[in-house]
C-alpha cells in the first residue's frame, strides 16, 4: 500500500508531501496520521532547518475525505478526528522551524486552512482555492476561522467562507491568501529557494521571530519585555557574532545555530 504522506531530507531541507493523489490528497486518519509522523521527524531532526508541505498529483489538498467523514459514527470520533487535524495545524505554527507550502494545485476546505498554518506560501499560477466548508454545511475547520481573517481580513474572509466561491491563483495573491504565484513549471524552484535560504539563516532567531509573531494575543509591553529578554540573550549567542563579523568582513555568514 502507498503511503498517505511521504517524508525526505535534502541539504537541511525536509520534504512533507501528502500522497493520496486519487483522492486529491483529501484527509482521511492516514494523511493525518502520516501528517503526524513527519512532524515528530521534523522535530526531532536538528539538521532539519526548514520544511516544504506539498502534495502530490492534481491537488494540494481538497480538505477532508467526505466518504471518510461520513463513515465516523458518534460524536466522540468525529469530535477525536477533528482535533487530530486541528493539531496538525497547530504544531505547524508552534515548531520553530520556517514552513513553505508548496501549493502544486487545488487547495480546498481545510486544505486552504493547512497552508494557512505555514509560513510562506509559493502558488502555481494553475492553482485555486476555495473554502468549500458552506458547501456541505460545515463551519471551517484546521484553523481556518483563526487563520483565514488574519490573512485576509474579516470582511473578505466572511465572503470566502459563507460563499465557498473558487478563486483563482491571481486573485489569491491580489488578496493577501498567498505570499507569490509563479508559473506552473517555475514554481517547486521558487519554493525551494525560498527554503533553501530559510535553512541557511540563523535559526534560533528564526524560530523566535516565528514564535512569536504567531502569538497574536500578546499586548505591546508583552511584546517589548519579550524584545528586552530575549534580544539580549541572542546578542550573545555565536550566530549573532557570526552574523556581524560577516557583515563587517562583507562575506555571507555561516550560522550554526548556537
Amino acid at each position: 500500500m502507498e503511503e498517505a504522506v511521504l517524508y525526505s531530507v535534502e541539504n537541511g531541507i525536509a520534504t512533507i508531501t501528502m500522497n493520496r493523489p486519487k483522492a486529491m490528497n483529501s484527509m482521511n486518519d492516514g494523511l493525518i496520521d502520516g501528517l503526524h509522523a513527519a512532524l515528530d521527524k521534523v522535530e526531532a531532526d536538528a539538521s532539519v532547518k526548514a520544511v516544504v508541505l506539498t502534495g502530490s498529483g492534481k491537488a494540494f489538498c481538497a480538505g477532508g475525505d467526505l466518504n471518510y467523514l461520513n463513515g465516523l459514527e458518534g460524536v466522540g470520533e468525529k469530535k477525536a478526528f477533528i482535533a487530530k487535524v486541528g493539531d496538525v495545524a497547530k504544531r505547524i505554527t508552534v515548531i520553530e522551524k520556517p514552513f513553505i507550502a508548496l501549493v502544486n494545485a487545488v487547495a480546498a476546505g481545510a486544505g486552504v486552512n493547512l497552508m494557512l498554518a505555514c509560513d510562506f506560501i509559493y502558488a502555481s499560477d494553475k492553482a485555486r482555492f476555495m473554502e468549500a466548508f458552506a458547501k456541505v454545511g460545515l463551519i471551517p475547520d484546521c484553523g481556518g476561522l483563526f487563520f483565514l481573517p488574519k490573512a485576509v481580513g474579516l470582511l473578505k474572509a466572511k465572503e470566502l467562507m459563507m460563499t465557498a466561491d473558487l478563486i483563482d491563483a491571481a486573485e489569491a495573491e491580489r488578496i493577501g491568501l498567498v505570499s507569490y504565484v509563479y508559473p506552473d513549471a517555475e514554481v517547486a524552484e521558487k519554493a525551494y529557494a525560498m527554503a533553501a535560504r530559510m535553512a541557511k539563516s540563523a535559526p534560533i532567531a528564526i524560530g523566535l521571530m516565528k514564535k512569536y509573531l504567531n502569538n497574536t494575543a500578546l499586548t505591546l509591553d508583552e511584546v517589548l519585555a519579550i524584545e528586552e529578554t530575549t534580544q539580549s540573550l541572542l546578542m550573545g549567542s555565536a550566530d549573532c557574532k557570526e552574523g556581524i563579523a560577516a557583515f563587517l568582513e562583507k562575506r555571507a555568514p555561516e550560522f550554526t545555530g548556537k
